[in-house]
């Protein structure tokens, strides 16, 4: 097979993490890559890292460096220009950065929470409809093309001092169900990911009410994943052509138990997320607060 013929995963936040985890499982695989994350050096240096394991007949790896939700840009428009500056089709699109806050509603900014939605939800969805067009032209020509979301189990029941995230992931859940519905006769499969707690950047890079980081130690349900043991899930889920996964069997009852006693679950995750009322309320916000991709 040819460097022209070999299918091409887009990652977004690849450069650590989950988004990396995964660049590694698709190189593996033998995949080509379009990597894009905002930290250009740990970016950089990632793509070295597969360059110098590549094969023989050389797996092309491409790393794009921008912030998706950089003000007065037009980051996706730009994205999608130099992806078809070296690939033609897409095989696998990957929306995984993601970027959480620590904060109860109250006391969180909204300018954190349009950074929260921007990111986990309409990134995703304009860099589908942008590159939907490429995912179709591969389908057309293979079994089928693939759009991988990573969602959360916060779409599909709340969690104290994460209202924006679970907001933005619950509308991340409802858009992408939409589009499979809408997409059922058309070569492109998706995949959405219901992670619970995974020890990623995303936490370590929480932002608190206004917008700087979250100083105060995250609140938990159940066990906290490492990367290898989601990428396993993800890469078994993907073989087998899996429309969801619920990796975490306890928080999927969870959210069943939510759903039938919604009053009992919110009493008692008050409970276990009792220190998110001992964080002050937020000083000036910060309305240009970092995160992570």
């Amino acid at each position: 097979m040819t460097n022209t013929e070999k299918p091409v995963a887009l990652i977004t936040g690849a450069a650590a993490g989950l988004g990396w985890g995964l660049a590694e499982y698709f190189f593996c695989q033998g995949y080509q890559l379009f990597l894009i994350d905002r930290d250009a050096q740990a970016l950089n240096d990632k793509v070295a890292l597969l360059a110098g394991s590549a094969s023989s007949d050389a797996q092309k790896v491409v790393a794009h460096c921008v912030d998706l939700i950089a003000p007065k840009a037009e980051p996706i428009e730009q994205l999608v220009v130099d992806f078809h500056a070296h690939f033609s089709e897409l095989a696998v699109l990957v929306n995984n950065a993601g970027i959480t806050h620590r904060s109860l509603a109250q006391n969180t900014d909204i300018a954190v929470t349009r950074r929260v939605l921007a990111l986990d939800f309409l990134v995703p969805v304009e860099l589908t409809q942008a590159l939907l067009p490429a995912l179709l032209r591969y389908g057309d020509a293979h079994r089928s093309a693939t759009i991988l979301n990573i969602g959360s189990m916060a779409g599909w029941m709340p969690v104290v001092a994460r209202s924006g995230y679970c907001a933005a992931k619950s509308a991340l859940h409802q858009y992408f169900e939409t589009l499979r519905a809408e997409l059922a006769q058309q070569p492109v499969h998706i995949l959405m990911v219901y992670p619970s707690f995974l020890a990623t950047d995303i936490e370590k890079n929480a932002l608190s009410g206004n917008g700087q980081p979250a100083q105060h130690a995250r609140s938990t349900i159940g066990d906290v994943h490492s990367v290898d043991w989601m990428v396993f899930r993800i890469g078994k889920a993907l073989r087998r052509r899996r429309a969801r996964l619920f990796p975490n069997r306890s928080i999927a009852l969870a959210s069943i138990f939510y759903r039938l006693w919604p009053t009992l679950f919110l009493t008692l995750m008050r409970k276990k997320f009792a220190q998110e009322w001992q964080v002050g309320e937020p000083n000036k916000p910060s309305v240009q607060a970092g995160g992570t991709q």
